[in-house]
């Protein structure tokens, strides 16, 4: 399973979400070239679980090694620590997230001594970028004025 393929399913999973209301935002685990979990964020009484968050907790402690995470927007840095201690060894995504993405932090973070076997996955961005941007367009189109629709439309807005 390329890449490619693992952002598009990470947004069909969003467009589940979507279309019950949330955020567009889907995630998919990969073990092989198996999706071995899946989920869309959710905002329950104001407060976000990330798509990603749940979609590593769904296939940790299943035995699946080389883990591949893809999402359809950059992973902020909860979730990036969450990549690193459940041993996700690459991240995919689509759009940039400018003002929580922690792809920077992977890139820059060096483990401390004595602690070579936690690092950072792999991140690899700009995957379906544009499809990304549409799906978020989409959202904001039909989406109720909150905060998020705010949030979302900066990233809509995104070069």
């Amino acid at each position: 399973m390329t890449p490619e393929d693992m952002v598009l399913a990470a947004m069909e999973v969003a467009e589940e979400g979507m279309a019950r209301g949330e955020l567009p935002i889907g995630a998919v685990v990969a073990s092989g070239d198996e999706i071995v979990a899946r989920a869309y964020t959710r905002d329950s009484a104001g407060r976000l679980k990330h798509a990603d968050l749940l979609a590593m907790l769904a296939a940790d402690g299943k035995g699946y090694r080389g883990l591949r995470l893809a999402v359809n927007l950059e992973p902020c840095l909860m979730c990036l620590g969450a990549a690193m201690s459940l041993g996700v060894k690459e991240i995919y995504y689509g759009l940039d997230s400018p003002g929580d993405g922690a792809a920077r932090i992977a890139r820059e973070w060096a483990p401390g001594p004595g602690m070579g076997w936690y690092r950072a996955p792999e991140m690899h961005g700009g995957i379906r970028a544009a499809q990304v941007r549409a799906q978020f367009g989409r959202y904001c189109a039909l989406a109720p004025d909150t905060p998020l629709r705010t949030w979302a439309k900066t990233l809509v807005a995104q070069p």
